[in-house]
């Protein structure tokens, strides 16, 4: 069976149709310089913002909506198990701000998205949608303009939703999330830190039965977003998923980190080797 293998590297792509040895399919972008292998609908679209490439799921207009979904489907193993990281920037609210984004999988096209409350999202069947809402659309929303929250099926009326976050989706800065699904234990987890380090805790979870939902072991992953008449630019900056349950913990550090490490490291060594020759220099 053939897998979609997404690789990117120094701001470019390679992309092939590969069997894995993990039998799972992986996506990754260090940016959107290049988006290749990505299918783009609506009102998305790739910008460069402060020197960086983006992908701008929606931009700071009034009833706008968009998707991003990987071209080909992934293939999911019997237990559907998945893990997922990506970071995302919402800024230039104009009204308030509105309404979020959305990390959806879903077994029926990578070409869907709608405006307002649905935040692109309301109306897919057999879907998993992870919505990091940021506006107040009353009892669906529990009167909360700050949450994150488990949907199924294009229903905005969250199963599991959590409105006491660490940290305000519309910002203006950097904020990572993970999502995991252990399939052995049907639990899907989602953190959220404003670093690329992963939170021991979880700041919502749940038990489903993915496979259940989605009715096919093939299906498209990717993020949806809409504006109504309040708008934010919702800016995805770098995006990883394998459709395994293998939580991505940490970054790889950029050179210049390399850098500093590889210093920090022989400073510490050298500390330890003083220390040492003090410890066996004869006593006077």
């Amino acid at each position: 069976m053939q897998y979609l293998y997404v690789l990117k590297m120094a701001s470019s792509v390679l992309l092939a149709s590969v069997a894995l040895a993990a039998n799972a399919a992986t996506i990754a972008y260090t940016d959107f310089s290049d988006t290749a292998g990505l299918t783009i609908n609506g009102d998305s679209s790739a910008v460069v913002v402060g020197g960086r490439s983006v992908l701008r799921v929606t931009p700071a207009q009034f009833f706008k909506s968009g998707s991003v979904f990987g071209t080909t489907a992934a293939s999911f193993g019997p237990n559907y198990n998945f893990s997922t990281r990506f970071t995302f920037n919402l800024n230039g609210q104009r009204g308030g701000g509105a309404d979020g984004l959305v990390f959806v999988i879903q077994a029926n096209s990578n070409t869907v998205g709608g405006s307002g409350g649905g935040i692109g999202y309301k109306g897919i069947g057999n879907s998993l949608g992870v919505e990091f809402d940021t506006f107040n659309n009353g009892a669906i929303d529990q009167n909360s303009n700050n949450h994150i929250g488990i949907d199924l099926n294009g229903s905005l009326a969250s199963l599991a939703q959590n409105n006491a976050l660490p940290f305000i989706l519309d910002s203006r800065r950097d904020l990572t999330s993970w999502i995991d699904y252990d399939g052995s234990t049907q639990t899907i987890e989602v953190r959220l830190n404003d670093s690329a380090v992963r939170p021991l805790t979880s700041v919502l979870s749940y038990r489903f039965d993915l496979g259940a939902v989605l009715g096919s072991q093939n299906a498209f992953v990717g993020f949806t977003s809409g504006t109504g008449g309040g708008a934010a630019n919702h800016d995805l900056i770098a995006w990883e998923f394998s459709s395994a349950s293998d939580p991505v913990v940490a970054a790889v550090p950029e050179p210049s980190t390399w850098a500093m490490m590889i210093l920090g490291f022989g400073l510490a060594g050298a500390s330890l080797r003083v220390r040492l020759r003090k410890s066996h220099a004869p006593a006077s």
